[in-house]
Formats: structure tokens, C-alpha cells, sequence
């Protein structure tokens, strides 16, 4: 019972000192200085049934203070509601950066929509003036008016070929506060923003409501088009870019945040669920090991905790104690960069138990059919 307790902690132990600290929440957009010239850049905005929330949003791109050439593309998915028209009066009404929209074509067999969008945002873009740069930013973002400029600064000062930003997620309800931060603290264990930074590490990511790319390091990695299928396209994004040679750099935002509402359970059951089987590869035998894994990491501290205090075992409930301590103090950071409670840490085994049932929630909707998002079925 004892070496059973102890292997929550040894694995917590080698998470806090081994896993490239992704507990960390200081890798920030830095300051850099101003460079000699500015770069012309497009930025690429899919959108599809968004008009509410481009109203919000759109008007923070337009209201950049970048120094040099820049455009904004907004691509309408084949909307059924007013995301154009929204989108055309976002520019009448603020035009310090130019702006058009694309009508989308039908997706094509073998292509996701939101990389179709993008695909078709890129090749607006090339049909116009020379653009060196390419911002991809998801339709919910809203970017503090220095947000381009301190992107462009990072990547010329570091000769980064990529730089992209966590934006930062809604917390306002009950519900966002206990999911919200501890999916990017779980995307963080997973993908360490320090070994995605890192040249020699071959782990690879992006966060892909903001996603600034060097258009000749795009093309050198095959485009959107090497990926055209993927439904976790950020990270499938990032890798094929690290695989191709380019320098990537993934950090969390502080002046750029989703306006999109989670007020719900369900709606952040569906954000979770409709990725979380296909980051383990349809693999039923993944899934098994995954939740295997949740359950030892996350729910063996207070087991063994609750083990050793029922059987009178010191040794037991101190080996889940500890672990307990450690899993709760790798969480806090996370929770202070989301203004939530830090009391909250403890209560990660239950949030990481809901995670377990996303997770099968979404291996039964992919054997049911597919995920279905934006009204279409993946």
C-alpha cells in the first residue's frame, strides 16, 4: 500500500521539476524594442455565424497601433446570420486599418472549416500587396491596440518564425472559473510553453486564437494545406512549422482575451469534448491509458490520503498528503493569472475527474458519428 502511495508523488515530483515547469505563468508577450522597419502584415480572421461577437472584437483589430503596412481579411464561412454585414460596418465605422471581407466557398472534401477559411483569407492576401507576415486570430479575440506591434517586435528581435499567444479565456461565471483555468493548465502540462520555445525540443504547439506566422516560413511548412484536415489545427499548425525547421514561440496573453461566453456546463463540455479524443488519436487504447492516468495522477493523492487516515497508516497518508501538496502548488499559479481563489487548487482531483468525462464524452460522439461544431460534422 505504501509503494502504491508512492507513485502519485514520485510522478508529482518528476511534474515539478522535470516537465519543463509548465506550471509557470511568466512566459508573457515581452518588451522589444522597436525595429528599423515594419514589416507589412494581413491578418486573417475565419468567421462563421459570428456576428454577435464580431461587433465586440473586430473594432480592437481595426484600432491597432502598428506602425507599418497592415490589412484585415475577414472571411465569411458561409454564415446564415449577419457576419458580413457586421464585419462592413465595423469598417465604415472605424478605419484606421483597411479592411475586406471574403465570401467563402464550400469546403471541400478533406479540408476542416476553419483551415478552408483561413486558406482562403491566405489567398486574398497573396492577390494583393506583399505581405511578409500573417496574423491568424479567431473571430472571439479582442487584442489590446499594441497587440500587433509587440508581436512584430518579438519575432524580428528574437528571428522567431512564429509567435503565438493564449489568449486569455473568460472567467466570469461559476462555471468558466472552475474549468477555465485548469484546461490551460492541463494544455500547458501537456505542451510546455519553455519546450515549445526551445529549438532542440521537438514539442510543438500554438494557440489558435492568435497565431502570428512568417509567410515564407508558412510555405516552406506546406501551408494549411499540410494540414487541412486536422481538428486540433493550432497545434497540428505548430508542428508542422517546428518540423520544417522554423522557430516557434508560445506565450500567455495578458492584452488579448476571448469574449466568447461559456455560461454553462454543457457549452464548455462541448469545448472540451469535441477535441479531447482526437488529441489521443481515436485511439481507444490511449483513451484507457489516459484515463488510467488522470485517475492515479489526480485522484491517488486524496485516495491515498483518505486510505491512510481510515486505516490508521501514517506512511500512506503522508505519501498522499504530499503528493496532494504538490499537484495543489503546481495549480495556484494558474488560478492567481485567472484572479480566481487560490483555495481553489484543492479542489483539482474533482476537476480533473470532469475532464475524465469529457474525454469519454468524446470518444462515444466520435463512435456515434463525429463531433459536430458549426454545424458541421467532423
Amino acid at each position: 500500500m505504501s509503494a502504491l502511495a508512492a507513485i502519485p508523488l514520485i510522478i508529482w515530483c518528476y511534474l515539478l521539476v522535470g516537465r519543463g515547469r509548465f506550471w509557470r505563468t511568466d512566459i508573457r508577450l515581452p518588451q522589444r524594442p522597436a525595429p528599423a522597419r515594419w514589416p507589412a502584415v494581413a491578418v486573417i480572421v475565419p468567421a462563421r455565424d459570428e456576428a454577435a461577437i464580431l461587433s465586440v472584437t473586430l473594432p480592437t483589430l481595426l484600432a491597432q497601433d502598428y506602425p507599418g503596412p497592415a490589412r484585415v481579411i475577414v472571411v465569411d464561412d458561409n454564415s446564415s446570420d449577419d457576419t458580413t454585414q457586421v464585419a462592413l460596418r465595423c469598417r465604415d465605422e472605424q478605419a484606421a486599418i483597411p479592411l475586406s471581407v471574403v465570401a467563402g466557398s464550400e469546403r471541400p472534401p478533406g479540408w476542416a472549416g476553419k483551415l478552408w477559411a483561413i486558406h482562403q483569407g491566405i489567398a486574398a492576401a497573396e492577390a494583393g500587396p506583399e505581405t511578409e507576415w500573417l496574423l491568424l486570430t479567431d473571430a472571439d479575440i479582442a487584442h489590446e491596440p499594441s497587440s500587433l506591434r509587440r508581436l512584430i517586435a518579438l519575432v524580428l528581435a528574437d528571428d522567431l518564425d512564429s509567435a503565438s499567444l493564449m489568449a486569455r479565456l473568460r472567467v466570469a461565471t461559476a462555471w468558466e472559473r472552475v474549468i477555465v483555468p485548469a484546461f490551460v493548465y492541463l494544455f500547458a502540462q501537456l505542451y510546455p510553453f519553455a519546450l515549445v520555445n526551445r529549438p532542440r525540443s521537438r514539442t510543438a504547439a500554438a494557440a489558435g486564437g492568435c497565431v502570428l506566422v512568417r509567410t515564407a516560413a508558412l510555405a516552406d511548412a506546406g501551408g494549411v494545406e499540410s494540414v487541412r484536415g486536422a481538428v486540433i489545427d493550432d497545434v497540428a499548425l505548430a508542428k508542422a512549422l517546428k518540423a520544417s525547421g522554423a522557430r516557434i514561440w508560445l506565450g500567455l496573453a495578458d492584452g488579448v482575451t476571448s469574449a466568447r461566453p461559456y455560461p454553462r456546463l454543457g457549452d464548455l463540455w462541448d469545448m472540451v469534448a469535441r477535441s479531447a479524443f482526437t488529441q489521443l488519436r481515436y485511439s481507444v487504447v490511449l483513451l484507457t491509458a489516459t484515463l488510467g492516468g488522470l485517475a492515479l495522477i489526480f485522484l491517488g493523492p486524496p485516495a491515498a490520503l483518505a486510505v491512510g487516515l481510515g486505516t490508521g497508516n501514517v506512511v500512506v497518508a503522508t505519501l498522499g498528503a504530499a503528493a496532494w501538496a504538490v499537484m495543489t502548488a503546481t495549480y495556484v499559479p494558474m488560478l492567481r493569472y485567472y484572479a480566481c481563489n487560490p483555495l481553489r487548487a484543492l479542489t483539482l482531483p474533482l476537476v480533473a475527474a470532469l475532464y475524465g468525462g469529457m474525454t469519454v464524452s468524446s470518444a462515444l460522439r466520435h463512435y456515434r458519428g463525429g463531433v459536430t461544431w458549426k454545424g458541421r460534422r467532423y
